[in-house]
C-alpha cells in the first residue's frame, strides 16, 4: 500500500475539497482526482462520495480510516527511526492546549526546541480538554495541556487551578469576594462551549447545579463582553480568567473547585522519535 497516497486522501478528508488538499499538498486537483482514482480502484469500490460542499467518505471508506491512519502513522515512525539511525532528525509534533495562558511558555520552549532540532516541525491546536483528551487518544495531536481526565495513559502535573465566576463590575457579589456556586441557578448564564463536555459543564453535573442559560458562546471572549454588558455572569478556569481583558471581575467560586491542569501523552513507547525528542527537552525545562 502506497502511503503518500493515503496521506493526501486523508488530506482531503481533513479538509473537505480536493481543491483544499491539493493547494496544501502543492499538487493540482486533477493530480489528487487521479490519486483518489488509484486508491478506488485498489480497494475495488468508491471511497468518497460527491456533494454541493465537497466530499465526504463513504460508508464503506469510514470502515477503513482506522487502518488508514495506522498506516500513515507507522509510516512516519518508520521514516523517523530510519533517520534518526542516518543522523537526520525529522518528523511532526503536535501539540494541543485548553488555556491561552500556556501560549507563550509553549512558544519559548517550541523556539529553543526548533533551534537545537531544525528538521522537526511544531504545530498547535486548540480545542477544550475533552476535544484535546479525544485528538489525543486517536493519534491527532500528540501533547496536550489539559485538565484532568480520566484514563490518560501518561500525566505530568503543571498547576491546581480553580473555577471562577466573572461578573460585571458593580456585581453584587463582588462586595462578598465570592460566588456562591447556587447563584448559577438563579442568575442569567452564559454558558461557554455549549454543547461540549468542559471543566464546566463537568462541574455543574458533579454538583447537580442546573445553569439559568439565557445566552451561549464558543468564544471565551464573547462571553466576557456578554458580562460587560450586563446580560449575565459565566464561569471559566482562573488561568483564562487572568489572561482575558475588559471590565470584569473573577470571582472564587464558595465552596471552591479546583481543577487539575497538566500534560497528558500516550506511553512514550507509543510515540514517534521527534514526539518523545521534544518530550524530552520540554520536561528538562519545566
Amino acid at each position: 500500500m502506497d502511503t503518500e497516497k493515503l496521506r493526501a486522501f486523508l488530506c482531503v478528508l481533513q479538509h473537505g475539497t480536493i481543491s483544499g488538499a491539493a493547494e496544501t499538498l502543492g499538487y493540482t486537483t486533477s493530480g489528487i482526482s487521479r490519486l483518489i482514482a488509484s486508491l478506488e480502484a485498489d480497494a475495488g469500490f468508491p471511497l468518497l462520495k460527491r456533494n454541493h460542499s465537497g466530499v465526504a467518505p463513504t460508508e464503506e471508506c469510514t470502515s477503513l480510516l482506522p487502518a488508514m491512519e495506522d498506516l500513515v502513522r507507522n509510516a512516519e515512525r518508520y521514516d523517523q527511526l530510519t533517520a534518526k539511525v542516518r543522523g537526520v532528525e525529522m518528523g511532526t509534533v503536535t501539540i494541543g492546549t485548553a488555556y491561552g495562558a500556556y501560549y507563550r511558555p509553549l512558544s519559548s520552549i517550541i523556539a529553543g526546541f526548533t533551534k537545537e532540532h531544525p528538521g522537526i516541525r511544531v504545530q498547535i491546536v486548540e480545542g477544550t480538554s475533552s476535544q484535546l483528551r479525544a485528538l489525543l487518544d486517536t493519534h491527532h495531536a500528540d501533547i496536550c495541556v489539559i485538565s484532568h481526565r480520566p484514563g490518560v495513559a501518561r500525566w505530568i502535573p503543571l498547576v491546581q487551578d480553580e473555577l471562577v465566576a466573572l461578573v460585571a463590575q458593580d456585581h453584587p457579589a463582588i462586595a462578598d469576594g465570592c460566588f456562591a456556586a447556587s447563584r448559577f441557578c438563579e442568575e442569567p448564564f452564559i454558558e461557554l462551549y455549549p454543547g461540549r463536555e468542559t471543566d464546566n459543564s463537568l462541574f455543574f453535573e458533579e454538583a447537580g447545579i442546573k445553569p439559568n442559560t439565557r445566552f451561549s458562546t464558543y468564544d471565551v471572549h464573547a462571553g466576557v463582553a456578554m458580562v460587560e454588558a450586563g446580560l449575565g455572569v459565566t464561569l471559566t478556569n482562573s488561568l483564562w480568567g487572568k489572561s482575558l481583558t475588559g471590565r470584569v471581575v473573577a470571582l472564587r467560586l464558595d465552596p471552591p473547585v479546583r481543577i487539575d491542569i497538566g500534560i497528558a501523552t500516550l506511553p512514550l513507547a507509543t510515540l514517534a522519535p521527534a514526539v518523545k525528542c521534544f518530550i524530552a527537552y520540554a520536561e528538562s525545562r519545566l
